[in-house]
């Protein structure tokens, strides 16, 4: 392993997972085993599904693999809060349409190290370039507590980067969302 103090985008490759890279996922290491074996199981079955689409985000030196992030299409029910705000701009539906993250997961030897942050930018492009050609005004995740290490709690880290919450859900999950329109204002 090549060590360093914190990646930049230069130093990250991105590629979709298909049948000739998935090997790669074998060594990908995840404090949340339910992380692994989504990657390792069913990652590349819902893709070929046309279910979600995974990204393998890479190492260049080395072309270790340090984090990936299956993302699909969805919605946002509106709360009462969001219900209330859009129609005050003469938007009266229930939910919008939004990019979802479905799994997102750093490597256990590359955490804090802005594996996170480049697949969250990584997201927004995305998000926004769909945008461009159909609807999507979000990016939702349903964010799930980390109760045996709270340095480790992936809310904090989404709030970080802009994300709202949007309801607590059982089982400790939480719904969050990140406006990509007022994002860009």
């Amino acid at each position: 392993m090549v060590k360093v103090e914190k990646f930049s985008e230069h130093d990250l490759d991105i590629e979709i997972l298909s049948d000739g890279n998935a090997s790669k996922t074998e060594s990908f290491r995840c404090y949340e085993k339910e992380l692994e074996d989504f990657l390792a199981e069913d990652a590349l079955n819902n893709q070929n599904a046309k279910i979600s689409v995974t990204y393998l985000i890479f190492q260049k030196a080395g072309k270790n693999l340090v984090g990936y992030m299956t993302v699909l299409n969805d919605s946002i029910n509106l709360n009462a809060d969001l219900k209330e705000f859009f129609k005050g701009k003469d938007i009266m539906y229930k939910s919008l349409p939004a990019m979802k993250i479905g799994r997102m997961a750093v490597h256990d030897d590359y955490q804090d190290k802005g594996v996170g942050s480049f697949m969250i930018l990584f997201a927004i492009n995305l998000a926004s370039r769909i945008g461009e050609s159909s609807g999507c005004r979000f990016i939702i995740v349903d964010s799930k507590r980390n109760h045996s290490d709270p340095a480790k709690d992936p809310i904090h880290f989404y709030k970080k980067k802009g994300f709202k919450v949007l309801r607590e859900r059982e089982k400790g999950t939480t719904a969050m969302y990140l406006d990509l329109y007022l994002k860009e204002k």
